[in-house]
C-alpha cells in the first residue's frame, strides 16, 4: 500500500510541475513579440453570431476604437464550386502543356538517336516563331493525333483537345470567379454566422476573448483566439448554436457505440494471448496447440499485439472525422477533440478489455467449476494479462521505434513512385519540398495509454516497469528525431495537447488505487482497502483543487505579465529602468507591434533575476526558477520577420475562395521552342512560365533544385 502511495504522490508533483512548467513557457512564449505582433494573436474568432449582429457597423460600435478589422464570414459554397472548377481547369491545362512539351521531346530524341545527326542539324527550325498557330512547334514533331485529349464524360463523353478546351474554359470561368470575390469582399453576399475581429493590440482581443459578448445564452460563443487562418473548417463557421449541440451530442454517441462494439473484435485479439487456457474452453480451437512450439510462441506473444496495432490504425481517420463534423472550427481544435477521442478508445480497448479478456480467458474453466470462488480468482489472474503488455511494450519499443526511424513509407514515395506520379514540375517540387505532417491527436494518446498501463500495473506487477522504461524511451528517441528532422508540425495548438495528454495521466492514478482496493476487498483485508479508499478522496480532491487553479492560465493570458513583459522589452533596448524611464505606454508599445513593426532588440538579457539552482533545487520549485523572467530568456528573436503586406493583412480572414488568386502554370522548358510558344498562346489567359525547369539529355524532366521555382510562395506567420 505504501509503495502505491508513494508512487502515486510522485506522479501527482511531477504532474503538478510540469503544469507549472508549461503555463510559464506558453506565457513568454505568446507574450513575446515573436507571437503578440502576429495576426492571430490580435484576432478573435466569435461563433454562432445572431443575425442582427452580423452587421459591420454594430461591431465596430460594439468594440469601438478597439477594433481595427473585422470579417464576417459569408457563404461561399457556390463560389468554392467556380474556383475549384477553374483550378481543375488550369492544372490539367499544365499537365497537357507538359504531357505535349514531354511527347515533342520524346521524338526529337528519337529521331536524333535514328539519325544520328547532331544536335543543330537535328533541331533545324525547330524554334519556331512564338506567334506563330498554337501548336505548330509541337507539329514538327508529332502528328495531332497524338496531342493530349480528354472526354468530358467518361467513357461516354466527346472527346476533346486537352489544351483548347482548358484554355476555353479559363477564359469562362476566371472572370466569374473575379467577380464572385468582389460581391464576397463587398459584403453582397449570405453571411453566416462566424465572425472574425482583428483588434490592435494583443491585450485587447484577450479583453474581448475573456468577456462575454451577448446577453443571451449561447451566441457569440464559444470565442476562439489565435486561430490561424491556414487552419480554419470553413464549411464550420456556418453553425448555429443549436446545430451545435445537436452536432456535439450525435458525434459523442457515435464515439460511444463504436467504443461499445470495438470491444468485441478487440477482445477477440487479446484472448489469444492465452491460447492454452482457452482451448480447455473452446476444445475446437485445440489444433493451434500441434503446430510448432516456435510458431506457437509467436502467435501468443507478438501476434495479439501486432493485430491489435492493427485494429487500432483504423480509428483515427474515424475520430477525426466525428470531431471535425462535431463543428470545431479550427484543425487545432479537432486535434484536442481528437486526442480525447483516441485516449478514450486507447484506455478502454488496448487497455481494459484486453486485460479483463485476457485474465477471464485463462480462468473461464475453473469459474465454470467454482463460480463461488470468482472474485479471488480473478484477483489472483489479473496479473496474468501483464504478459500481453509486456509483448505489446517491446513490439512498441522495437518494432515502431524502427519503423518510425526507417520511414520505408516515405522512402518509397519519395524515391520510387514520385518517378511515376510526378508528371509535371509542380508535382516534382511539391515531393521535394512537403514534409510528412504531423497528427497530435493521434500521437499522444498512444503514449499516454502506454504510461497509463505502466502505472496502473506499477503495483501490480513491477516489473512492468524495467519493460515500460525500454521500450518509452526507445518510442522518445524516435519521436524525438522525426520531429526534429522528419515531420512538419504544420497544426500550432499552442502546446495545449501536453496539459491534457499530463491530465490523462491520472487516469493510470485511479485505476491503480481502485485495483488495489478490489484486491484488498477480495482478499478481505478491510483496514489497507479503507486506507486507500482515503487515498482515493484524497487524489480527486487534490485533482479538482489543481484544475481550479490550472484551467484559467491554459487557455488566457494574464494583465500582469503585460507590465512585466514591456520591462524585459526595455531591457533589450539597454533601460535599466524598464517600468517608467524612456519606456512607452504598455498599449501604446503595443500598438506599434500591433501594425506590423516588429520589435528590435538591441542587446540581450541579462540573466534571470535569482541565483543559478542546482538539479534538487530547480525541480522542486519550478514556480521560482521556472517562472516567467526565466523562460522568457528561451525565446528566440530573430527566428521570423512579422510583417505583412497590406493585401495579405487585408485578405487574412476571408474564406480562401475569396482571397484565391489564379494559379501561375508551371511548365518544363525544351530546346524547340515548344514551350515559349505554348507560353505566348496560353498567357493570354493564365499566367504561366518555364522558368527552372528542363529536359537533360536523357529527356527526363528536371527543375532547378538550388533556386526557388515560380510557384514558391514565402510562408506567412499569421
Amino acid at each position: 500500500m505504501s509503495s502505491t502511495d508513494n508512487l502515486s504522490g510522485f506522479i501527482w508533483y511531477m504532474i503538478m510541475r510540469e503544469m507549472i512548467y508549461y503555463i510559464n513557457l506558453r506565457q513568454a512564449y505568446l507574450l513575446s513579440p515573436l507571437y503578440a505582433n502576429r495576426l492571430s494573436s490580435r484576432t478573435v474568432l466569435f461563433s454562432s453570431v445572431p443575425g442582427d449582429f452580423l452587421d459591420e457597423a454594430k461591431l465596430r460600435a460594439m468594440y469601438g476604437k478597439k477594433c481595427k478589422n473585422l470579417w464576417i464570414a459569408t457563404d461561399c459554397k457556390a463560389l468554392q464550386k467556380l474556383v475549384d472548377e477553374r483550378d481543375k481547369a488550369a492544372f490539367k491545362l499544365e499537365g497537357a502543356e507538359t504531357k505535349l512539351i514531354k511527347l515533342a521531346n520524346k521524338a526529337r530524341l528519337k529521331s536524333l538517336k535514328k539519325g544520328g545527326a547532331h544536335h543543330e542539324e537535328a533541331g533545324v527550325g525547330s524554334n519556331a516563331d512564338m506567334n506563330g498557330e498554337s501548336g505548330s512547334a509541337a507539329a514538327r514533331w508529332i502528328q495531332p493525333k497524338d496531342r493530349p485529349t480528354h472526354r468530358l464524360k467518361p467513357i461516354i463523353g466527346k472527346k476533346v483537345d486537352t489544351i483548347n478546351w482548358c484554355r476555353a474554359e479559363l477564359q469562362r470561368l476566371i472572370p466569374l470567379v473575379e467577380a464572385e470575390q468582389a460581391k464576397h469582399r463587398a459584403g453582397d453576399a449570405k453571411f453566416v454566422s462566424s465572425v472574425f475581429i482583428e483588434f490592435y493590440t494583443q491585450g485587447e482581443a484577450q479583453a474581448a476573448y475573456q468577456t462575454t459578448a451577448h446577453h443571451l445564452p449561447l451566441h457569440m460563443s464559444p470565442r476562439f483566439i489565435g486561430v490561424n487562418p491556414d487552419e480554419v473548417i470553413w464549411k464550420n463557421l456556418r453553425i448555429k448554436w443549436w446545430e451545435r449541440i445537436l452536432r456535439n451530442a450525435a458525434t459523442i454517441t457515435f464515439v460511444v457505440v463504436l467504443v461499445i462494439f470495438w470491444a468485441i473484435p478487440v477482445a477477440v485479439v487479446a484472448s489469444i494471448s492465452n491460447i492454452n487456457a482457452l482451448t480447455d474452453r473452446v476444445p475446437f480451437l485445440s489444433f493451434i496447440l500441434k503446430i510448432p512450439a516456435v510458431i506457437l510462441g509467436v502467435v501468443q506473444g507478438l501476434l495479439p499485439s501486432v493485430l491489435l496495432s492493427v485494429l487500432m490504425a483504423l480509428l483515427p481517420i474515424i475520430l477525426r472525422f466525428m470531431a471535425k463534423e462535431g463543428g470545431m472550427p479550427s484543425l487545432a481544435r479537432i486535434e484536442l477533440r481528437t486526442q480525447n477521442f483516441y485516449f478514450i478508445f486507447q484506455v478502454i480497448q488496448v487497455f481494459l478489455v484486453t486485460t479483463l479478456a485476457s485474465a477471464a480467458s485463462a480462468v473461464v474453466t475453473k469459474i465454470i467449476k467454482s463460480p463461488a470462488q470468482t472474485p479471488s480468482l480473478l484477483a489472483t489472474s489479473l496479473p496474468l494479462a501483464s504478459n500481453f503488455y509486456i509483448s505489446y511494450f517491446l513490439v512498441q519499443g522495437l518494432t515502431i521505434a524502427s519503423g518510425a526511424l526507417l520511414q520505408i513509407a516515405g522512402l518509397i514515395l519519395f524515391k520510387v513512385l514520385g518517378k511515376f506520379l510526378d508528371s509535371t514540375p509542380r508535382k516534382m517540387y511539391k515531393r521535394f519540398s512537403s514534409l510528412t505532417g504531423l497528427g497530435w491527436g493521434t500521437l499522444f494518446p498512444i503514449y499516454t495509454n502506454l504510461l497509463v498501463i505502466a502505472i496502473t500495473y506499477s503495483t501490480i506487477a513491477p516489473l512492468m516497469l524495467g519493460f515500460a522504461t525500454i521500450g518509452l524511451w526507445l518510442l522518445y528517441f524516435a519521436t524525438r528525431y522525426n520531429l526534429l528532422f522528419v515531420y512538419n508540425a504544420n497544426i500550432d495548438t499552442k502546446g495545449l495537447v501536453y496539459p491534457r495528454a499530463l491530465q490523462q495521466i491520472t487516469v493510470g492514478i485511479y485505476l491503480s488505487i481502485v485495483c488495489m482496493i478490489g484486491l484488498f476487498g477480495v482478499s478481505k483485508a478491510a483496514g489497507p482497502a479503507v486506507l486507500m479508499a482515503i487515498f482515493l478522496v484524497g487524489s480527486i480532491l487534490f485533482h479538482v483543487s489543481l484544475n481550479s487553479a490550472i484551467d484559467p492560465l491554459l487557455n488566457t493570458l494574464p494583465q500582469s505579465l503585460e507590465v512585466e513583459e514591456q520591462s524585459l522589452l526595455a531591457l533589450e533596448d539597454g533601460n535599466t529602468d524598464g517600468y517608467t524611464k524612456g519606456r512607452v505606454s504598455n498599449s501604446d508599445a503595443t500598438l506599434k507591434n500591433g501594425n506590423g513593426t516588429t520589435h528590435t532588440a538591441s542587446n540581450d538579457l541579462p540573466p534571470a533575476p535569482h541565483k543559478q539552482p542546482n538539479f534538487i533545487t530547480k525541480w522542486l520549485l519550478p514556480s521560482k526558477f521556472s517562472d516567467y523572467q526565466t523562460l522568457r530568456r528561451l525565446v528566440p528573436k530573430d527566428f521570423a520577420e512579422i510583417d505583412y503586406a497590406p493585401e495579405v493583412e487585408r485578405n487574412a480572414y476571408y474564406n480562401p475562395a475569396v482571397a484565391s488568386r489564379t494559379p501561375l502554370l508551371w511548365i518544363p522548358r525544351d530546346e524547340m521552342g515548344v514551350s515559349r510558344q505554348e507560353i505566348n498562346h496560353t498567357s493570354k489567359v493564365i499566367p504561366i512560365s518555364d522558368e527552372l525547369a528542363f529536359f537533360d539529355e536523357k529527356g527526363n524532366m528536371k527543375w532547378d533544385e538550388d533556386e526557388r521555382p515560380p510557384i514558391y510562395q514565402e510562408k506567412i506567420y499569421y
